[in-house]
């Protein structure tokens, strides 16, 4: 009965300090990006100009955030978002295979060296930092890596309690499989596959595999199948992931995947003299045994040479691999997208907040955009206010109008959704800057649909401006024009390269000449020129476009951050 008991709490110890890994390692991750912030943003924003430079950002910021899952899934959502071109996101997902072999070495170092010392004195720290706000994420990132440190200390002292090298019936179970068969490395390759699919942690199975071969129970060709078959199963969340996303998105997480299972397969054809050589660059000795303290290294440094080498191979045929992916993902008979789905944003991909932020930036700049053209298409209604499609066109700008209100409400509900989780300051300034941007937007695009109702009211009335109105109204639509011009290139530059003062310039422009036009109309109609009806109509529209030269204002203030 207390054998039964002690075997509980062991296992309970096991599953909870695997628990605790996890935990500490997406504290660390999460920590990492806050902290990277902007830098993290515009790295990846601009991180391809070639294959090899994308690998290596994609090593850079996997052995950054320390997950390849979440620089697999940026990667699928800046595919997504247009960001990336397929090709460029395959070189990044290779480098990311390389980045997250730093996660083997630091847990084989926990099997090696005693971390007890090192983790109660990081979590001290890391509450005192966590306490002064401005170095709060390096304290974030400290408990993190003692989190980490701990699971390590304790799935070690773990293994200890359950004995496993003393344990016949355990040793014989694992001795009863044939080392030597490729079936055997087949069937814990699948393992592998499956236990990391299900746990969706390929840093929980891989602790599983270094306690296993640490205590000598699990010879180390079975442990590097389960190696083999956790780089497989850790594709499965960016496959996950873009399952609700578009074509190319579905195409880079099967370029993931086809990259891990193009490793294996060649792997598999040389496996003993491979993993003979992995062993022989530690100097460990797989036919005499023993030495299990280099065990953890041995697989750490499989886990460096599989996707290295992989990665050496395949990088030189990202354009056959990009093709391949078409073939098996092509895009016919795909359903087309409704007009007002965002282009940039797909709320199931939000999974770091500060890449969110890029993207919802993109998406607000787009919106900058849509509202220019249906200002455009006013414009149009105002030079063709009796023709025939008319109508048609008035029609139009009734469906932006629509749009406009659905963009803000999408927008907004996934900036809320991102400010849920702990921002950096920086990035919650970003946030509120948008929020604003999209509310006047959406204003924007409610003065385009008053003047498109003020013009459909004057036709079905019958009147008609003079000459010299249509003259006066055409300036103050040219100085608007302008003014939303000026106010997308701020949007999809930087602020540092552009002058606010410019906007201020128009808007100053569009108030004198709506002040001059209002009062040359009371002259104009106590002077009979034209009637009252006519000069309600023609100051409705000076007071719209005056309205929208403030709003077009405003969003390059919010853009500015005044």
């Amino acid at each position: 009965m207390e054998t039964n008991q002690s075997y509980v709490m062991v296992a309970l110890q096991l599953l909870g300090s695997l628990g605790l890994l996890i935990y500490g390692m997406r504290m660390m991750s999460e920590a990492l990006q806050k902290m990277a912030g902007p830098q993290l943003r515009h790295i990846l924003a601009r991180m391809t100009t070639n294959r090899l430079t994308g690998m290596l950002t994609g090593t850079l910021v996997t052995c950054a955030v320390q997950s390849s899952s979440a620089t697999t899934v940026m990667t699928v959502s800046f595919v997504s978002a247009g960001l990336l071109t397929l090709a460029q996101a395959i070189s990044v997902i290779m480098g990311a295979n390389i980045g997250t072999t730093l996660t083997a070495w630091i847990m084989s170092l926990g099997y090696n060296v005693d971390l007890t010392s090192v983790v109660y004195p990081a979590f001290l720290v890391g509450m005192v930092l966590i306490y002064k706000k401005r170095h709060r994420y390096v304290g974030d990132f400290l408990f993190g890596t003692a989190f980490l440190f701990l699971s390590l200390v304790m799935l070690s002292s773990a293994g200890k309690a359950m004995d496993l090298e003393h344990n016949k019936e355990v040793i014989a179970f694992f001795a009863s499989f044939d080392t030597s068969s490729h079936f055997t490395i087949l069937a814990f390759l699948a393992i592998g596959t499956l236990i990391t699919c299900i746990v969706q942690s390929s840093a929980a199975v891989m602790a599983i595999t270094i306690l296993l071969c640490s205590t000598g129970v699990l010879p180390i060709y079975l442990g590097i199948a389960l190696v083999m078959g956790e780089n497989i199963g850790t594709t499965a969340t960016a496959n996950l992931v873009a399952l609700g996303a578009n074509t190319q998105a579905r195409r880079a997480a099967l370029a993931h995947l086809l990259f891990n299972v193009f490793g294996v397969i060649w792997v598999l054809i040389v496996f003993y003299p491979f993993v003979n050589m992995v062993c022989k660059l530690v100097g460990y000795n797989p036919a005499a045994g023993g030495q299990t303290q280099l065990l953890p290294v041995v697989l750490a440094m499989f886990h460096t040479c599989f996707n290295v080498i992989n990665t050496a191979i395949l990088i030189w045929f990202v354009p056959q691999m990009e093709r391949a992916v078409c073939w098996l993902l092509p895009t016919k008979g795909e359903r087309k997208e409704e007009e007002f789905r965002l282009q940039y944003i797909q709320s199931n991909l939000v999974q770091t907040p500060e890449i969110a932020v890029l993207q919802a930036q993109k998406e607000t700049a787009a919106f900058g955009l849509r509202v220019g053209r249906m200002f455009g298409m006013v414009r149009q209604l105002f030079d063709d206010a009796d023709g025939k499609q008319f109508e048609e066109q008035f029609s139009k700008i009734e469906h932006e109008e629509d749009l406009t209100d659905r963009m803000e409400i999408e927008i907004a509900r996934y900036l809320e959704q991102v400010s849920d989780d702990h921002l950096s300051n920086e990035t919650k300034q970003k946030i509120r800057q948008m929020m604003r941007e999209i509310s006047e937007l959406e204003s924007i695009g409610d003065a385009c649909y008053k003047m498109a109702r003020t013009l459909s009211r004057k036709g079905e009335s019958g009147k008609q401006f003079t000459d010299h109105q249509n003259a006066q109204l055409q300036s103050m639509i040219e100085l608007c024009d302008e003014a939303l011009t000026q106010m997308n290139t701020v949007m999809h530059g930087h602020r540092s390269e552009h002058d606010i003062r410019e906007s201020y310039r128009i808007e100053n422009r569009i108030n004198e000449l709506r002040v001059r036009l209002k009062t040359e109309n009371v002259e104009s109609v106590n002077n009979h020129e034209y009637d009252y009806s006519v000069g309600t109509f023609y100051i409705d529209m000076v007071n719209e476009l005056e309205k929208l030269g403030d709003y077009v204002v405003n969003v390059v203030e919010a853009r500015f951050g005044k």
